[in-house]
């Protein structure tokens, strides 16, 4: 009688923990189909602020990619740019915000993940670092609105980019005193080609998301590159070669490669002043998700 009453309380236990499981295995199953079956999105080419000026490329070959480039003239009338402010603490440099965050926090009409950062690591989505305002450091050069808080170290040479306040720029090349400034690894395209600082190893020669800053011959367009990656089916990303010849295919005479994987991160400014975000980043293995990053680039134009 006691087994037999034992067993008439288990059962109806034990058919809800099944039934939790299979609902928590569907919705599992779901969400990977999802994640790797999603329709590419359409061509794009959209003039999103004065003087800026968005595509986004759809291509099957070499493989699925989504391609964002974002073309910046620099001689549009109230055109001004924003690296992340330094903010010491801890010793450290600055505090890790998304790039959504960044562009909100400092009414921003666009922005973009900048430079590599350290302490870094990513092992579960439960043990991961930094969340948003753990202290962090940028790995090269960086300046805020002529503050330099990240110095280049000797024996660790960066491509930077360089603002002046009046919208000069230039790659390695401070136009007066320093104002604005984002660094980068490895500089991807020279004078028009391939830079041959791009080395066959692993990272490089890897398949991942990725983005890169880079300006026209002239130095009055600058180019934003984002690459979606890691979404089978969506887009699978670039080698850094391939990177640079896309650089190269919208007009970059100079280009370096920022900080890439999940990271990269592209944001916009909508009409009701929230942030929308333009690519497909994937942090924690998830489309669409962001992860808190050490600077990054921002870009406002007066009467927007």
């Amino acid at each position: 009688m006691h087994h037999s009453r034992l067993r008439r309380i288990l059962r109806p236990v034990l058919l809800a923990l099944l039934l939790i499981a299979a609902v928590v295995a569907l919705l599992v199953g779901g969400f990977f189909f999802w994640r790797d079956h999603r329709p590419q999105p359409a061509n794009a080419r959209i003039e999103l602020f004065d003087g800026i000026t968005y595509l986004r490329e759809v291509r099957q070959q070499p493989r699925p990619l989504v391609i964002h480039i974002v073309q910046i003239d620099l001689d549009t009338p109230g055109l001004s740019f924003l690296v992340t402010p330094g903010d010491p603490v801890d010793g450290h440099e600055v505090r890790a915000q998304t790039v959504s965050q960044f562009l909100s926090k400092y009414h921003l009409q666009l922005a973009i993940n900048g430079d590599f950062f350290w302490p870094w690591w990513y092992h579960t989505i439960f043990d991961y670092y930094p969340h948003v305002n753990d202290p962090t450091d940028v790995n090269g050069f960086a300046a805020s609105n002529g503050d330099v808080y990240s110095e280049e170290k000797v024996d660790d040479p960066r491509p930077t980019l360089f603002l002046s306040q009046d919208n000069r720029a230039g790659i390695d090349q401070p136009i007066g005193s320093v104002y604005n400034a984002i660094s980068g690894i490895p500089l991807i395209v020279e004078d028009g080609h391939l830079s041959d600082q791009i080395k066959p190893d692993e990272y490089y020669a890897g398949v991942h998301p990725r983005s890169a800053v880079g300006l026209d011959r002239e130095k009055r367009t600058l180019l934003l590159f984002i690459v979606d990656g890691r979404q089978p089916n969506y887009s699978e990303g670039v080698t850094l070669p391939e990177l640079a010849q896309i650089a190269i295919e919208y007009g970059a005479d100079e280009a370096f490669n920022l900080d890439g994987g999940g990271s990269s991160t592209l944001v916009i400014e909508d009409a009701t002043g929230k942030p929308q975000i333009l690519n497909s980043p994937i942090h924690a293995s998830i489309p669409g998700m962001e992860r808190p990053v050490g600077n990054h680039l921002g870009v406002w134009v007066k009467g927007n």
